[in-house]
């Protein structure tokens, strides 16, 4: 193909990979995360490259088009010394520098060293960036700011991008500008009709792309709409803006002042009220305060200690400075297992129970929760579930904060508290400051009824968060003169109602031991709990305030709130990242701030609607998921020109999953052209680890204009060429030194080189897509898609030979041994997920593979050694314990315990009749087992790396 773009030839996985990790890591630093909750935003770099990687073209020196596209996003050594921001610890420095530079820049003081006393700043800096240059790409990012943060000004760096690329632009949107009037005549325009919380129609428009973005929810386009217009405001707006913000606080904290609800006798202002649930335990009577832990902070050493109070319930003492055996009793509280421990009658009753939950003769489960009315915002007296104020944590006037139980008097704040929202509550509600709305049932919003009795949306906030939010909502009515006013208000309440609900944990360990209030949404669900955290006004001004960064941006914007099925914009390159398979029920969760939106959200957007659109929202994994797929793509690809691209983003699972997106887009009208995976969830210090489920799959595309039609045989040697030449060709970009792919990338290849050869043609005659849609993920149902990508894997696992054996000798082994030894290979990388090894067993078509891991735990799977198998099993019937590799293993096994390699080698001239013709290949696994030796993870290998060594010297001279 003619015109490729760079990210169809290749794409540097693992550094953005390593970028992506960085800015996961900024946790609420991140740009976009401020403006508010969203679920599976995608990392800004990864957005950001992978649009370049569309809009650059590929040229025939792909060497030197990797440099320039690093480069460009300041991820070469150039471009990291550029975001270099934080000051290299001296120590560490120390650590990079050879002897005659540490005598110059460092002396020993006290057993430590540092730099010589009266080195001017330059030296300094000087001695920093030696050390810099020698640190690898992760060890530079701890002291760099992200590619999003900087801009590339070195005219340097831009004549040596333009002198590649043919362009003269000396800002990246200058070179997207020219790109896209080279390649298409104009600037290119992004969609993304699944613009979720922005960060792809944000990133764009950033660049200088022209934008157009819908979704179908509208908390999803109300942040993007943000992302674009709010953020892209000029300095001067977002000036007012906070000045906004800072009005409608201040004169929320003095009427709460005022009012009285939030200061002690003393003066002293609480910024944090803790709560529990109440029942009664069915077997003595007794009203129990339910709580899995009684630990209220850990640093301060805080408990909360239950008294029986000789009236059938119990007195909240809280204690700080708590002694370690009344912390360690704390830990244990009311509530374990789901089932009430009663502290009185020491009876355990299941909470269902309790809840009068029961079974129906045809299976059917009723709820006992009695259903809360519209008008209800505390529990009646006679709910199974009450809730009660059992701890304060006040600020006095040094800024000391100190936990107490409450007071007679905090307890009449209390009731004032419901007093005051008693006399505005109806009038709220018409107004739309607090909530009116029904929960609708789903997979997420039934357990809200089922396990709390709430029918209403306002019932998920106490009488005190609803207060102070319905205030905020009433002021952000009055003071608001502009659409973007309002919108920042109705964000700071979002994300006050996402920190200060009844699902709002409390944390004894948050806050660095102090206790803090966490998010609702720490997961992607709505958890109801036995104990929470509100915030007080005072308290909230963290979630209220958040930043607003000024991007400034003159690019053609168009938000739509829209169906992505009735979707009539054109867009040169499309973007998105569908929700896929029910991962995340964003139209349930999304519903928790909304109920908050409607009414001023059609104030600011009459043309928008208040609703999350449950029917319409793409869902579920079966026919209707399919089609709508279908639909939704087809309507892409017929808006998109001829040379234009797509990038579908989804979550690598398995091969079903990718079958059943293939099919998807091939009936759309749209072919493979290439897929990358970059670990965009990894938890390990942002390098691959191997198990790329974690990754998140670019899947580049192209329209289908051939009229080529094949049948299912006649492509084979075509897929296994192709598989072949992309692992060539990934194997020849790589950098030696810092290696870009592993074995998860080239096996995503091998999927990549399959489909790409699948979607080429228009049909593959013996393939029905609407048959096979509807046959995928049955159980027993392997459909041909599923197999041609199989044998794709084979292909690559084959290719794929291990350091130290050649392709001759790996083919001659049986699919048990190289399922072992690449086991061992991907260990040797410190790979150590089940998934990675369950990905090579399938590869490998091994279906018996148990018995060789000595551990078979998610995250801390490995095989067994030598040592480990002993002489068990043997010789027996299974394939393992008759092959080479196992005859191999015993003879390093006999050599350690009898400390003498010559009985290893006996074993393998008595046990093997082939011993002379198979000795090339019984040294190939020494010599491999051999490089175990001084590899940090592969320790329990070391004593049998050291006899493999002595082993195979013993065998390669044998007979000589």
């Amino acid at each position: 193909m003619d015109n490729l773009s760079f990210i169809e030839v290749q794409f540097p996985i693992s550094k953005v990979s390593k970028e992506s990790y960085k800015e996961r890591k900024a946790g609420s630093g991140q740009t976009l995360t401020g403006l508010g909750k969203w679920w599976g935003r995608k990392p800004l770099i990864l957005v950001r490259a992978a649009l370049l990687g569309l809009l650059m073209p590929a040229s025939k020196d792909h060497k030197k088009d990797r440099e320039i596209f690093l480069k460009i996003l300041t991820m070469d050594e150039k471009g990291l010394e550029l975001r270099k921001d934080k000051s290299i610890p001296a120590a560490e420095v120390y650590k990079y520098l050879t002897s005659s530079e540490k005598s110059r820049y460092f002396v020993e003081s006290s057993g430590k060293m540092q730099y010589i006393p009266g080195l001017s700043n330059e030296e300094k800096q000087n001695a920093q960036m030696l050390a810099f240059k020698r640190m690898s790409y992760d060890e530079k990012l701890k002291y760099c700011k992200r590619p999003e943060e900087v801009e590339l000004k070195d005219k340097d760096e831009w004549d040596k991008i333009n002198e590649h690329l043919g362009t003269n632009a000396y800002s990246l949107q200058e070179l997207v500008r020219q790109l896209g009037e080279k390649r298409f005549g104009k600037v290119p325009t992004v969609g993304d009709c699944f613009a979720g919380g922005g960060s792809i129609p944000f990133e764009a428009a950033r660049m200088g792309f022209d934008v157009y973005a819908s979704d179908l929810n509208p908390v999803a386009m109300l942040l993007t709409w943000s992302a674009l217009n709010i953020l892209g405001s000029s300095k001067e707006e977002i000036e007012e803006l906070k000045k906004f913000q800072e009005k409608v606080y201040n004169k929320a904290d003095a009427i709460i002042t005022k009012w009285g609800i939030e200061h002690n006798e003393e003066g002293h202002r609480a910024n944090a009220y803790l709560y529990c649930n109440e029942i009664i335990c069915p077997e003595c009577g007794y009203k129990v305060p339910l709580a899995p832990s009684w630990v209220i902070g850990k640093g301060t050493k805080t408990v909360a200690i239950l008294k029986d109070n000789g009236h059938g319930g119990f007195d909240i003492e809280i204690k700080m400075d708590a002694t370690n055996e009344e912390m360690k009793k704390a830990e244990k509280g009311t509530v374990r297992d789901s089932k009430l421990v009663c502290p009185h009658c020491n009876m355990e009753t299941p909470i269902t129970a309790i809840r009068k939950d029961r079974r129906l003769d045809d299976g059917t489960i009723v709820y006992g929760l009695r259903k809360w009315e519209k008008h209800e915002f505390i529990p009646r007296e006679d709910d199974v579930f009450q809730e009660r104020l059992y701890c304060i944590r006040y600020e006095d006037q040094n800024g000391n904060r100190y936990y107490t139980a409450p007071t007679k008097e905090d307890l009449k704040r209390e009731e004032k508290v419901i007093e005051l929202l008693g006399e505005r509550f109806n009038e709220w509600q018409e107004k739309g400051y607090i909530p009116s709305s029904m929960i609708e049932e789903g997979y997420e919003t039934s357990r809200l009824l089922r396990e709390r009795g709430w029918t209403y949306w306002h019932q998920l906030f106490n009488p005190r968060q609803l207060l102070v939010h319905g205030l905020l909502m009433e002021l952000i009515d009055k003071e608001a003169n502009t659409k973007k006013e309002k919108v920042v208000g109705l964000l700071g309440v979002n994300r006050c109602c996402n920190w200060n609900s009844k699902l709002s944990r409390w944390n004894p360990a948050g806050a660095g031991g102090l206790g803090k209030v966490e998010d609702t949404f720490y997961n992607q669900a709505l958890n109801t709990l036995y104990i929470y955290g509100t915030r007080s006004m005072y308290f909230i001004q963290n979630s209220w305030f958040y930043d607003i960064v000024n991007f400034e941006i003159d690019k053609t914007l168009v938000s739509k709130l829209a169906d992505a099925r009735n979707n009539d914009n054109t867009s040169t390159f499309w973007i998105t990242d569908p929700p896929y398979a029910d991962a995340v029920n964003y139209h349930e969760l999304s519903e928790f701030f909304l109920a908050w939106d409607k009414k001023m959200l059609l104030d600011v957007f009459p043309d928008w609607y208040a609703d999350s659109k449950r029917a319409l929202a793409v869902k579920g994994t079966g026919q209707d998921f399919n089609q709508s797929m279908i639909d939704i793509y087809k309507n892409l690809a017929e808006h998109m020109p001829d040379d234009g691209m797509q990038i579908v983003m989804f979550t690598h699972q398995a091969v079903s999953v990718w079958a059943a997106l293939t099919l998807i887009l091939w009936a759309s009208g749209l072919k493979v052209t290439a897929a990358w995976t970059i670990a965009t969830e990894t938890e390990s210090g942002g390098l691959k680890d191997g198990n790329y489920v974690k990754g998140t799959v670019l899947l580049v595309l192209r329209k289908q204009l051939s009229d080529n039609i094949a049948f299912t045989y006649k492509i084979y040697p075509d897929i296994e060429f192709e598989v072949k030449r992309q692992i060539d060709s990934m194997r020849d970009l790589d950098d030696k030194d810092d290696p870009n792919f592993n074995d998860a990338d080239y096996i995503l290849a091998a999927y990549a080189a399959a489909l790409r050869i699948l979607t080429s043609y228009k049909r593959i005659e013996d393939i029905d897509i609407q048959y096979e849609l509807s046959k995928i993920g049955q159980k027993g149902y392997i459909s041909p898609i599923e197999k041609i990508i199989d044998d794709a894997i084979k292909i690559a696992y084959d290719y794929l030979t291990p350091t130290g054996f050649d392709p001759f000798t790996w083919k001659t082994l049986t699919s048990e041994e190289r399922f072992y030894i690449k086991g061992l290979d991907l260990e040797k990388s410190g790979v150590n997920q089940l998934s990675a090894y369950q990905e090579i067993a399938r590869g490998f078509g091994v279906k018996e593979y148990k018995e060789l891991l000595y551990s078979t735990k998610a995250n801390n799977a490995r095989l067994k050694t030598a040592r480990e198998f002993a002489m068990r099993n043997i010789g027996t019937s299974d394939k393992f314990s008759n092959s080479l590799l196992r005859h191999v293993f015993a003879a390093i096994y006999l050599s350690i315990k009898e400390e003498d390699t010559m009985h290893g080698r006996n074993w393998l001239k008595n046990e093997l009749p082939s011993y002379w013709s198979q000795r090339n290949t019984i040294i190939s696994i020494l010599e491999f087992i051999a490089t175990f030796e001084h590899i940090s993870n592969m320790k329990h290998w070391e004593e049998e790396a050291k006899y493999a060594k002595l082993l195979m010297e013993l065998i390669k001279h044998d007979g000589v």
